[in-house]
C-alpha cells in the first residue's frame, strides 16, 4: 500500500535524500512560499467584512491555510524533487544466507520444524528474488560457519549455536569480496552469550547490515522448562541434601507435576509441585540422601507433560562430589549434663562423623573421650592452631567465656574466620549471656546480639515450631514432605529449659523459634562468619525428644546428625580446588583455581601446585598451577578439555623444593573434585525465539528484523545497502499518486469549505 502511493518503497525512503533537481536556487522557493502565503492572507483580509465575527476569523484562517498549502505544494513540484539514493550495481555484489543448522532448529511447533520453516521460506521465492538481483552464497552454521551448495545439505543437528563466531568467520572470509548484505534466518537461541562489541564493530565498519529473520515461537504453548538446578557441589557420605530447582511453564498453570532427583536409574527424592501461572518463575526445594561416597551425576527432572512441544528441557544434571572422610568435631563441655550423653549416642554410628569430647568435672579436672591418641587434647583446651584447626567442627557448652583465656578466645574466632571452621554454641546455665560470652571478643563470631543482663537461662516448658527458612533447611528436615516435616516439629515433645539468645544479626537465618511463658524468641539461629560458619542452639533440653518419642522414632538423632554434619561439610582441608564451572556446555575450556594454607591456615605464597587431570579415553594429563599476582596463596591454571565426558581432578601443594629441600613431609595437602563436558544440552534450553538478540544484530549493523511472512520486500530492502559496489541514481518524486492525490484533496477541501460557510 505504501509503495502505491509513494511510487516507492519505504526501504527508498529510508536510504535515500530527498534533492531538487531544478537549476533555480532553493532560497527563492522558500522565498516564493512565503510571498505567496503573505499575499493570500491580505488578499482574504481586504474581502474580510469589517466588522468581523470571531468565527468568520477563523474560517477564514482556514481558507488561508489551505490555500497557502497548496500553492506551496506546486511551487515544490515546479523545482522537481527527487530522492538522490546509493544503489547496489545488479550482478556485481553479493548476498551471504546464514541458515542456523543446530539442533533448536529441529523443534517442531504447528506441525513443522523450524529449519523446514527456514527451508520453505527460502525455496517460495526469497532466495530466487535476491539470485536475480545479486551473487547469492549459503551457508549453514552452528558453532561454526561452513559453506554449502543446497538446501538439501542442511540438517538440524549441531550441538551449539554461535551466532558471533559465524558472523565473524563470515566476515574474515569475505574481506575480498563485495559482501553487500548478509540474511541470518535463526530463532536466536544462542550458546555463547550473544554477538560481541568486536563482530558488531567489523560489520559495522564495512556497512554490512545484516538482516535477521526471526524463526519459531517467542513463547510457548506447551512446555515445562528447568531454568536452574542449585545443590551444594560437595558433600559428605550418606548425607541429606537441599537443592533448589528453579522452573517455569507455559500451558499447564494449575497442574501437578513430580520433581524427581536421580542417581542413575535409582530415585533420591521427589517432591508433588503444582504449576503456578504460564510463564512465572517457580521455585521448590527437594531434600535427599546423596548415598554413599564417589561422584554423583544427579539429575533434576519434572515428569514430561501430554503435548509438550520441547520435553528435552524438562531435566537437569549436576555433579555432587561426594567425600568418604571423617570429620572431627571437638565438643567442650563446662559441666555434665545429659545433653552431651544423647548427644553423642546419636552421632556414634554416623561414620562421617567424630565427636571428640571434654568434658570439665571438676574446676581443673577434664574427661577426654573418644581421641585418636594419648596424646590428643592431653594439655587441655588446644592453645596452638595447629592443634584445634585439626577439627573441623567446635561445640562449646555450658562454660563461661572467661575459662578460655584470651588467647584461646582469639584462636577459636580464627578458627571461624580463617580456618573455616563450624561454631556452636549450645544453652546452659554458664552459657551465652550467662557466661559472659557477650561481652567476649567472640561477640562478632556468633549469629545474635546476646542479651545484656544475666538470668537468661529458664527451667520451664517451651515449645519448638519452624520457621519458613527451616522449613526449606536441611539441618531441620526430620522428613521429606516440607508439610508432613513442620507437623513432626509442631508435635515434638517440649523442651524442659531455654535460654534467650538476644536479637539475630542481620544476614543470620533464624531456623526454628521457641514459645515460652507467652513469650516468642528465635532458638536455632545461624550465620556465615568469614570463611567458616557460627550457630546458636539455644537449650540444653533437646534429650527430651529422645527420651519421650515413641521407641524407634530418630527425630533426635537425625537432627543431630544434619546440625553437626551442617557444621563441618564445608570446613575444608589446607587445599581447596576448584573449577569455575562444573559443567561444560559444547566450550572445553575452564579455569583451575586452588587456595593453599599451612597448618595454621595462612597463605602459602611459595608452594609448588600441579594438578593431575583425568579424563575420557585414558586421558591423563599434569598441569601446573601458577600464583595469582596480589593473592597470597592463590594458584591457577587454564585448560581445555577436549572431549565430552566426565574429568577427576587431583591437586596436590607441596612446599617448594627451594624452601623444602628433600623433605619428605614437605606435602601440604591435596584435594579433589571432579567436572563434566556435555556437547549440545544447551540447545535444549531457552530454545523459544530470541527476539530481543536478533533485533539487536540487525539495529546494531543497519538492517532489519523480518517475520517470515514480510520478507517479500527483503530484495528491495537490500538494494540500498551501503556496501558492496553501490551506483548513485535519482527517482522523481513529482509524479506520485500522492501528490496527485494531496492537491485533488486541498482543492476539494477549500471549495467544500467556502460553500458551507457561505463564502463563494
Amino acid at each position: 500500500m505504501f509503495q502505491f502511493f509513494f511510487k516507492f518503497s519505504r526501504a527508498l525512503f529510508a536510504r535515500g535524500q530527498i534533492v531538487f533537481l531544478a537549476s533555480w536556487p532553493t532560497w527563492i522557493l522558500w522565498l516564493l512560499i512565503v510571498a505567496a502565503a503573505a499575499g493570500l492572507a491580505a488578499l482574504i483580509w481586504w474581502y474580510l467584512p469589517k466588522p468581523a465575527s470571531r468565527a468568520r476569523k477563523r474560517q477564514a484562517e482556514v481558507i488561508w491555510a489551505l490555500q497557502s498549502l497548496l500553492v506551496a505544494v506546486l511551487l515544490v513540484l515546479l523545482w522537481q524533487p527527487a530522492l538522490m539514493v546509493t544503489e547496489l550495481r545488479a550482478q556485481q555484489n553479493l548476498v551471504a544466507f546464514l541458515v542456523d543448522d543446530s539442533r533448536s532448529m529441529g523443534i517442531v511447533e504447528d506441525g513443522i520444524s523450524r529449519e523446514a520453516q527456514a527451508i520453505k521460506v527460502l525455496q517460495g521465492g526469497v532466495s530466487a528474488g535476491v539470485a536475480r538481483r545479486f551473487q547469492t552464497r549459503l551457508y549453514r552454521f552452528d558453532s561454526q560457519l561452513t559453506r554449502i551448495a543446497d538446501l538439501q545439505q542442511l540438517r538440524p543437528d549441531g550441538s551449539a549455536t554461535h551466532i558471533g563466531a559465524s558472523l565473524q568467520q563470515l566476515a574474515d572470509e569475505t574481506t575480498d569480496l563485495p559482501l553487500a548484505a548478509v540474511v541470518l534466518l535463526s530463532d536466536g537461541s544462542d550458546n555463547a552469550n550473544g554477538v560481541d562489541a568486536d563482530t558488531l564493530a567489523v560489520l559495522r565498519s564495512r556497512h554490512i547490515p545484516v538482516h535477521t529473520v526471526g524463526l519459531g515461537h517467542e513463547q510457548a504453548a506447551h512446555d515445562v522448562e528447568i531454568d536452574a538446578a542449585t545443590v551444594a557441589p560437595r558433600a559428605l557420605a550418606e548425607s541429606r541434601l537441599a537443592a533448589v530447582i528453579r522452573f517455569h511453564q507455559y500451558g499447564y498453570a494449575g497442574r501437578q507435576s513430580r520433581l524427581l532427583v536421580r542417581d542413575g536409574e535409582r530415585v533420591l527424592g521427589s517432591r508433588d509441585v503444582t504449576f503456578a501461572a504460564d510463564g512465572a518463575p517457580q521455585s521448590e526445594t527437594v531434600l535427599f540422601n546423596v548415598g554413599a561416597a564417589g561422584v554423583k551425576a544427579l539429575q533434576f527432572a519434572l515428569d514430561v507433560q501430554p503435548g509438550e512441544e520441547n520435553a528435552s528441557n524438562n531435566a537437569l544434571t549436576r555433579l555432587v562430589n561426594v567425600d568418604a572422610d571423617t570429620r572431627s568435631v571437638l565438643y567442650f563441655e563446662g559441666e555434665p549434663r545429659w545433653e552431651y550423653k544423647f548427644i553423642r549416642r546419636a552421632v556414634e554410628d554416623d561414620h562421617a562423623l567424630r565427636l571428640v569430647a571434654m568434658l570439665r568435672t571438676s574446676e581443673n579436672k577434664l574427661y577426654r573421650q573418644n581421641v585418636q591418641d594419648p596424646k590428643e587434647l592431653a594439655e587441655g583446651f588446644p592453645t596452638r592452631a595447629q592443634d584445634l584447626f585439626a577439627y573441623q567442627g567446635l561445640v562449646i557448652g555450658s562454660v563461661e567465656a572467661t575459662y578460655f583465656t584470651p588467647a584461646q578466645r582469639e584462636l577459636i574466632r580464627e578458627f571461624v574466620d580463617r580456618r573455616g571452621g563450624g561454631l556452636l554454641l549450645l544453652g546452659g546455665r554458664y552459657a551465652l549471656a550467662d557466661g559472659g560470652w557477650g561481652a567476649s571478643s567472640l561477640a562478632d563470631v556468633l549469629p545474635t546480639v546476646l542479651p545484656t543482663g544475666k538470668k537468661t537461662f529458664h527451667v520451664d516448658p517451651a515449645n519448638v515450631q519452624l520457621t519458613t527458612a527451616g522449613s526449606d533447611s536441611a539441618i531441620t528436615r526430620l522428613v521429606d514432605d516440607p508439610a508432613a516435616n513442620a507437623e513432626r516439629w509442631k508435635k515434638l515433645p517440649y523442651l524442659m529449659d531455654y535460654q534467650d539468645p538476644g536479637v539475630p544479626k542481620p544476614g543470620a537465618v533464624t531456623l526454628a523459634n521457641l514459645e515460652a511463658s507467652g513469650r516468642n524468641m528465635p532458638l536455632l539461629v545461624t550465620e556465615q562468619y568469614g570463611r567458616g560458619r557460627s550457630a546458636v542452639l539455644a537449650t540444653s533440653g533437646t534429650w527430651r525428644w529422645q527420651m519421650s518419642l515413641p521407641l524407634g522414632d530418630p527425630s533426635f538423632s537425625v537432627f543431630w546428625q544434619q546440625l553437626l554434619r551442617w557444621l563441618v561439610t564445608d570446613s575444608h582441608g589446607r587445599v581447596v580446588a576448584t573449577v569455575d564451572s562444573p559443567e561444560l556446555q559444547d566450550d572445553g575450556h575452564t579455569a583451575l583455581s586452588a587456595e593453599v594454607r599451612g597448618e595454621d591456615f595462612q597463605p602459602v605464597a611459595d608452594a609448588a601446585v600441579e594438578a593431575h587431570i583425568l579424563g575420557p579415553d585414558g586421558l591423563s594429563a599434569r598441569v601446573p598451577m601458577t600464583p595469582v599476582a596480589g593473592a597470597p596463596g592463590r594458584f591457577q591454571a587454564e585448560w581445555n578439555a577436549n572431549k565430552a565426558g566426565d574429568y577427576l581432578v587431583e591437586v596436590t601443594a607441596t612446599q617448594h623444593p627451594d624452601v623444602a629441600p628433600g623433605r619428605a613431609d614437605a606435602l601440604l595437602g591435596r584435594d579433589v573434585f571432579s567436572f563434566r563436558r556435555v556437547n549440545g544440552e544447551a540447545e535444549n534450553f531457552h530454545a523459544q525465539q530470541n527476539r530481543e538478540l536478533l533485533t539487536r544484530i540487525a539495529t546494531l549493523t543497519g538492517g532489519r528484523y523480518w517475520r517470515p511472512q514480510e520478507l517479500a520486500a527483503l530484495v528491495d530492502e537490500i538494494s540500498y545497502s551501503p556496501a558492496g559496489i553501490t551506483t548513485h541514481a535519482t527517482r522523481a518524486l513529482w509524479d506520485m499518486p500522492a501528490v496527485l492525490l494531496l492537491i485533488l484533496t486541498l482543492c476539494v477541501a477549500e471549495w467544500l469549505l467556502r460553500r458551507l460557510w457561505g463564502i463563494v
